[in-house]
């Protein structure tokens, strides 16, 4: 259903992608996993059109998003739901309103159908009468699923997720992907989800892609992944400071400045 193909993006000179390559299969859960900063979010929004690569494409069942704009990018777009990091639900609209947002721009439905289609879509993650509560009153967990609800209500193909778990404590974490699993038996859909929480990703996905440098280091099941020979893939899903990942810690003349007692706390260096 997607296929990413040699995709590049530069912010001021700065390489974010520097050629991503991955084919996401109709059905599938597919989890880009990789460190706070390096790309993710920046690679969903190349999906759906909001940003332009300076290289590659992005085949959508077949059709280039890159290459569209106006009309034909919005009735693509139609295709997606995506579920933000923050929720993003709109704080002067009710729950009923926001579930209900896409529906009043573009369905062609009277009140009573849009009223039953935001209750069906409150329902299936869980939450029952809370259509005129105003998004400050719900935790944390319920504005994430107010906004999966709202991810659903337009009947997509395409459900994209950005960091799903974050924010969240690890069992409102869990209902969220167990939410993500039961939306994909019943609804059919494609996922794409970014994260660097290992716990859903392991539990989530079909297939896990590590983003890297800018391009996707390895792909594989979630057991491919765990028994990854690559250090790289083996320091990040182990979350170990010390590895071929060396952001953050002080060069050697740095270091030796530092008085002793400090140096030795620091994780010793795997390479020159």
């Amino acid at each position: 259903m997607i296929e990413i193909q040699d995709l590049a993006k530069s912010f001021n000179g700065h390489a974010v992608l520097t050629g991503v390559n991955l084919a996401i299969n109709t059905g599938e859960t597919m989890v880009v996993i990789g460190r706070s900063g390096c790309g993710k979010s920046v690679l969903l929004k190349h999906l759906i059109g909001v940003m332009k690569p300076d290289d590659g494409s992005v085949l959508i069942d077949g059709v280039d998003v890159t290459k569209l704009s106006g009309q034909p990018l919005n009735e693509l777009r139609k295709k997606f739901g995506m579920l933000f990091q923050g929720a993003a639900l709109f704080d002067s609209l009710s729950v009923a309103e926001n579930v209900g947002f896409a529906l009043q721009e573009h369905a062609a439905m009277d009140d009573a159908a849009m009223r039953q289609r935001v209750q069906e879509c409150l329902a299936l993650v869980g939450l029952e009468g809370v259509e005129s509560l105003p998004p400050a009153e719900l935790s944390g967990g319920m504005r994430k699923r107010v906004g999966l609800a709202r991810a659903i209500a337009m009947n997509p193909a395409i459900i994209l997720y950005d960091e799903p778990t974050t924010g969240l404590d690890p069992i409102m974490g869990d209902v969220i992907n167990d939410l993500i699993i039961a939306l994909r038996d019943r609804l059919k859909v494609t996922s794409v989800v970014v994260t660097h929480d290992m716990r859903s990703a392991y539990k989530v996905a079909d297939r896990i892609a590590m983003l890297y440098n800018g391009s996707i280091l390895e792909v594989g099941t979630p057991e491919h992944i765990k028994q990854s020979a690559n250090p790289v893939v083996q320091q990040f899903i182990q979350g170990q400071a010390a590895g071929p990942i060396q952001e953050g810690l002080p060069d050697r003349r740095a270091l030796a400045r530092w008085p002793k007692p400090l140096r030795t706390l620091l994780p010793k260096r795997t390479s020159p």
